[in-house]
């Protein structure tokens, strides 16, 4: 089969329109999986056995088992007790909370890389709890956080494609029903593929600015 250019060119609208849900589907589960990973991260480091241990089990056995059997869960189990999402929702929530196990992990590291002599001095001078964390603790913590959590955030960039599979027509959606409508493979797939490539380029540009910028790495 030889590369068609006018067909190109006619399905790459189509193949943008599902690149925009591909991109709110990220930037969405990158919301959950920051917020949800740093309450994970918050409740592992608890003294109370009943709270940690219990967090401890759920993030592994979120981080033990397949994005994709997640994402089927939510969509196509849990309406069988009342529990009904859309498929974007539903999408947005499973990557969302996959990743925020991994994130979890990373803002752990961050918070004990913290000294202890910062929890003591926040606790002399007299700080809430809260305050010690928004204050002192967090904001020392998150700034070399960010290149680990840029890189999970492409990671869920490539792994949009999964959310075909609950009827979400992202941009490997809208592919796929171009090359099964018209049986034609090799432009629309080739096209998905440099798009994301393009987009993965730009990213890696920008992941290795952060790690200038707040990792301390030298490239």
């Amino acid at each position: 089969m030889e590369w068609d250019w006018e067909f190109a060119g006619r399905v790459l609208p189509l193949l943008l329109s599902g690149l925009r849900v591909t991109l709110i589907a990220t930037v969405l589960g990158a919301g959950v999986a920051a917020v949800l990973g740093l309450v994970f991260a918050i409740l592992r480091r608890s003294p109370n056995h009943w709270i940690s241990r219990p967090t401890g089990f759920v993030v592994e056995f979120i981080r033990g088992t397949p994005l994709l059997v997640q994402l089927y869960f939510i969509f196509y189990v849990l309406p069988e007790i009342g529990i009904r999402l859309s498929p974007l929702a539903a999408g947005v929530l499973g990557m969302g909370l996959h990743y925020a196990t991994y994130a979890s992990e990373v803002y752990r590291g961050g918070i004990e890389a913290v000294s202890r002599g910062q929890w003591e001095a926040a606790k002399a001078t007299n700080l809430t709890t809260r305050q010690a964390w928004v204050h002192v603790i967090l904001p020392q913590a998150l700034p070399p956080m960010i290149p680990a959590m840029a890189n999970y955030l492409l990671a869920m960039f490539k792994e949009t494609p999964l959310l075909s599979a609950i009827t979400v027509i992202e941009m490997m959606g809208q592919a796929r029903s171009v090359a099964n409508s018209t049986y034609r493979y090799i432009e629309p797939m080739t096209l998905v593929g440099v798009i994301f490539l393009v987009i993965s380029i730009m990213s890696v540009f920008g992941l290795r600015w952060l790690e200038r910028r707040f990792g301390g790495g030298h490239r």
